[in-house]
């Protein structure tokens, strides 16, 4: 009864949250664990497409000496028409020759480069090196019309649209396209840009690295149709990069001024090959794919031979703004006493930028920086400097995080344990996860993982409850996780009310399902001790099975729409949900409190029908029935704390269910007289409805099921009165 009870309110609960029309969208995927919500301790969560958009708009372009904002764009635009209107004048003033006019400064190296051609460089590097794709749909709804638009290469469409795996990349190639440099075609072989004069330019991919969460970059190899010219470009992460280009004195600095404006950095290089060189590079690639031992290692190690001195063209910044309502959502989870971890790919100072405006860490609150350990004495001395600090948010990286947990498991734990706010950058996807489990095994509080993408996913399988968000990343998190919700501020509605009502009425609905069979067992232990322990069932069959079912299971069941406080409260006051972690609700105080009462009312039901009926001993089993189903729908009205007008027709429907069925079995049972047992049954449905109308019986009934209730609600008064719980305070 308890196991089907529980599953059916756990259905219960996770068809209500589907039902909130304040969090559309969200989907519960598992019907186990919704009281878990009310018991979170630790929130871990991604930064990219779950604190923030995951939209990116490009920002910044820095060439080294001159750097490019959102006011200044203008410039660059007027930059690449002159460049490409040079070079085509160039082209069709000498038709025998298809060199474009920067192909002197580039056989020149010595020779300081304009801007100009730097800006051209580089626009036209982030333009060919991503893995975007241009798509055309059609505006008509015509099947036929994409197809033909490729084949006659009307790449003016204004319906184009770009997907790849990483918003980033589409931000950098709408950003081309805006001054005037458009990817308009892409197959395996090939891509095709759009010149600012219209004409088109083809180049063949020859080679493509895709980006690894190992390797934070990505590289392509292009030939170009016009010139033959072959060029190896490359972007990715500063970290990666740093070692890949030519020295420089201004890429680590600009890299952590535009990552303390919140910005998602990304270094872009290139490389130009000769013919010879790019033959000998394919026949060691095209080797090293063939080995059969150390495949990955080998092809790797043949891509870093070329990754050496490459010509370091710019700096880029993308911006990624913030989700809605996501500051109000940190500081409400906050409030209710649940420390959040922001565990991120990003650099140190983008990271600290985003929790910073985020009001994750707020504004009057220190940051602890760790610094970067790489040895035992390092991170003893760090640990040291930080365990001196109280009440600060720690920020640390992967690399330094893997030495701490190395040595000093413990003690880091202890530590960043106590930080209001803790944030780990330069993370991967195992190191999420492991630091889950260490949460979990170190304070056996209750995790929550929420993030939005694959990166996420064994973060939110390790944690106790999984919330996946479905973003422009796909809907891998979102299909792996326990709970799938649009938005990160639906997380504050989902904790604070259907959290806290899941655990508050499946501790109710448990309870008192245990309550339910504890009080018919104590019954029937006796009513066998007062007949020199008989082995004779007090009730029979029917009586046993409509009692758990027709007789109390609506009223029962009518308890999974209780709630202790109104949702518009518990938003209110999230402090109210510091009380659910403790788990006072159900306890194994509040367990034997239950079974006390159990034992209580079983004995003065049985004993006060022995003694008030001891003349008409025959009725016992209809009397001693009758006051026990009363005394269950008054101890469903004693638990419920606010009343839903389906409670009130459950407690009518159970108790006329129970009138009517006693006239139903004295017709349909009453030729049973058999055995004793069957004697006994036949006692209670053979009780004429002219005995059972009689004010006797009534007022001992009644009698009967006062005694057994009228303590507790006495009890529950003066607890109330001088013991309240903390939301009575408010609802008051």
């Amino acid at each position: 009864s308890l196991r089907v009870n529980l599953d059916m309110g756990k259905a219960a609960y996770g068809w209500m949250i589907m039902k909130d029309d304040n969090i559309p969208g969200t989907v519960v995927r598992t019907s186990t664990i919704p009281e878990e919500l009310g018991r979170l301790v630790y929130l871990l969560t991604d930064k990219t497409g779950t604190l923030t958009q995951n939209e990116m708009i490009f920002k910044r372009l820095h060439l080294g000496t001159v750097s490019y904002g959102t006011d200044t764009m203008d410039e660059i635009q007027s930059h690449i028409i002159n460049s490409y209107s040079q070079v085509h004048t160039q082209n069709s003033g000498n038709s025998m020759s298809s060199t474009p006019s920067r192909k002197p400064q580039s056989s020149a190296p010595k020779v300081r480069k304009s801007v100009s051609s730097r800006i051209h460089e580089a626009v036209k590097a982030i333009a060919l090196c991503h893995n975007v794709t241009p798509v055309y749909e059609s505006r008509a709804g015509v099947s036929g019309e994409t197809e033909y638009a490729e084949v006659d290469q009307d790449f003016s469409d204004e319906n184009r649209t770009y997907q790849a795996s990483s918003p980033d990349e589409v931000a950098l190639v709408q950003w081309t396209e805006s001054v005037g440099l458009t990817l308009v075609n892409r197959d395996l072989t090939s891509m095709q840009l759009k010149t600012p004069g219209g004409h088109i330019l083809t180049y063949y991919i020859l080679q493509i690295f895709p980006f690894t969460s190992e390797s934070k970059r990505m590289g392509i190899i292009v030939r170009d149709e016009s010139s033959g010219e072959i060029t190896f470009y490359m972007k990715g992460a500063d970290v990666a990069m740093s070692t890949i280009v030519q020295y420089n004195d201004w890429l680590e600095e600009e890299c952590g001024n535009m990552a303390r404006e919140g910005l998602r950095t990304l270094v872009v290089a290139k490389k130009s090959l000769t013919e010879e060189q790019y033959q000998d590079f394919e026949s060691r690639y095209n080797q090293a794919k063939l080995s059969i031992h150390d495949r990955n290692l080998k092809v790797a190690a043949v891509v870093e031979s070329l990754e050496r001195e490459m010509e370091l063209l710019c700096l880029t910044g993308v911006e990624d703004q913030l989700q809605a309502d996501v500051r109000p959502t940190l500081e409400m989870l906050r409030n209710a006493g649940i420390k959040i971890w922001m565990l991120t790919g990003d650099k140190l100072e983008t990271a600290t930028c985003i929790a910073k405006s985020s009001h994750l860490v707020s504004r009057t609150q220190d940051i602890h920086i760790f610094r970067p350990v790489a040895t035992r004495g390092e991170a003893h001395l760090e640990l040291n400097a930080f365990r001196r600090k109280h009440d600060c948010a720690l920020v640390i990286s992967g690399d330094s995080l893997e030495v701490c947990l190395k040595y000093y498991e413990h003690e880091f734990v202890e530590l960043a344990c106590q930080c209001p706010a803790v944030v780990c950058c330069r993370c991967s996807p195992t190191q999420k996860a492991h630091i889950v489990k260490l949460l979990q095994h170190h304070t056996g509080k209750r995790t929550c993982a929420i993030g939005d993408g694959g990166n996420d996913v064994s973060m939110i399988q390790a944690a106790d409850c999984g919330i996946g968000i479905e973003g422009k990343e796909g809907k891998q998190a979102s299909l792996a996780a326990d709970f799938s919700i649009t938005q990160f501020k639906h997380i504050g509605r989902l904790l604070m009310v259907h959290g806290r009502n899941s655990y508050k009425r499946s501790a109710a609905l448990g309870q008192f399902v245990m309550h339910r069979g504890l009080i018919i067992s104590t019954m029937q232990a006796v009513f066998s001790s007062v007949f020199y322990f008989a082995s004779v069932p007090l009730y029979q069959g029917f009586l046993m099975v409509g009692y758990a079912t027709i007789y109390t299971m609506f009223p029962v069941f009518s308890l999974v729409l209780d709630q202790d406080v109104k949702p518009e409260m518990a938003l209110l006051y999230p402090e109210l949900y510091k009380d659910l972690t403790k788990g006072r609700s159900l306890s194994f105080k509040t367990f034997l409190i239950w079974v006390l009462i159990s034992i209580y009312q079983g004995g003065i039901l049985m004993y006060g029908a022995l003694l008030l009926f001891e003349s008409e001993f025959v009725h016992v089993v209809a009397i001693s029935f009758t006051a026990l189903i009363l005394t269950e729908l008054l101890m469903v009205a004693l638990t419920i704390r606010t009343w839903h007008w389906l409670m009130v027709v459950a407690e009518f429907l159970s108790l006329g269910c129970y009138v009517a069925s006693l006239a139903f079995l004295n017709e349909y049972f009453g030729d049973f007289h058999a055995t004793v047992s069957h004697y006994l049954f036949s006692l209670f449905v053979s009780a004429d409805v002219a005995f059972i109308t009689t004010v006797t019986f009534l007022w001992k009934v009644s009698a009967i099921t006062v005694v057994s209730c009228l303590p507790l609600y006495i009890l529950k008064y003066l607890k109330r009165k001088f013991s309240p719980p903390s939301y009575s305070k408010l609802t008051s």
